[in-house]
């Protein structure tokens, strides 16, 4: 196959949690690149609103919903995609949840709750996918995870335990499947609002202090992820394989900024 660089005219992806904010950029940004893309999620509404963004741009998509807590969900959503476009070239894992308490009180059923959406979810759609693009010798996996991996974030432990997890599976399944031609990265994506956290950003300070810590002195814009997302699903980064790229407007590297 001839090398294509950042261009994804012909390829397919499929994005769990597309729906809304940095899945949602990222399904559109595929798009623009020239990708057709299944952008999913769990509300029917919103996944009909993605598809229709992504057709107005002149890419096919397609309106299914998914579920990452139920295998057999992810398995209906590759078949449609096989069906209406007979392969999956790129797979986006950007579903989450999370919730702040203190590690303390916290429940084991919270806990199960968000490691089995924010981890085991990612798994069953590699698993799910991932065989199939193994099958074909070729794929691009990209899980979404975070700061919170990195560093430590007041009262959301077990969020941080799920993305920190998600960042070690990305590079095992990076190191399985390296001979397959199945690539598997993952974006750490810094502060940026969006319908999943923004009650975490308001009041007591934190959006303040995160502010604080970053460099550029400002959130970031959701599609400030896309380029990144890009890189990662096409051609130019044939060689990177269980990589963590950091767009965060340089938190992770801060120390004192002033």
């Amino acid at each position: 196959m001839a090398y294509r660089g950042l261009d994804l005219k012909g390829r397919t992806a499929v994005v769990v949690g597309g729906t809304s904010g940095i899945g949602r950029a990222i399904a559109l940004g595929l798009a623009n690149a020239g990708a057709d893309v299944v952008a999913s999620g769990r509300r029917p509404d919103q996944v009909k609103v993605v598809a229709a963004e992504i057709e107005a741009v002149g890419r096919q998509a397609l309106s299914i919903t998914v579920d990452v807590n139920d295998k057999s969900s992810l398995e209906h959503l590759l078949s449609a995609a096989l069906d209406a476009f007979g392969k999956v070239d790129i797979l986006v894992n950007s579903a989450g949840q999370i919730k702040r308490g203190p590690t303390i009180d916290s429940s084991e059923s919270d806990w199960h709750g968000i490691l089995d959406t924010n981890l085991m979810g990612v798994l069953r759609a590699c698993q799910v996918f991932g065989r199939h693009m193994l099958q074909k010798g070729y794929g691009r996996i990209i899980n979404i995870t975070s700061l919170n991996a990195f560093v430590a974030l007041h009262e959301v432990a077990a969020y941080a335990a799920s993305k920190a997890a998600v960042q070690s599976l990305t590079r095992s399944l990076a190191v399985e499947w390296a001979t397959c031609g199945v690539c598997v990265n993952a974006i750490a994506p810094g502060v940026f609002p969006t319908s999943l956290n923004s009650k975490l950003l308001q009041g007591a300070g934190r959006g303040q202090e995160l502010l604080m810590r970053t460099p550029m002195k400002r959130f970031g814009d959701a599609e400030e992820v896309v380029g990144a997302a890009i890189l990662l699903a096409s051609d130019a980064a044939s060689f990177m394989t269980g990589s963590v790229v950091i767009v965060d407007g340089g938190f992770l590297a801060s120390g004192v900024n002033q």
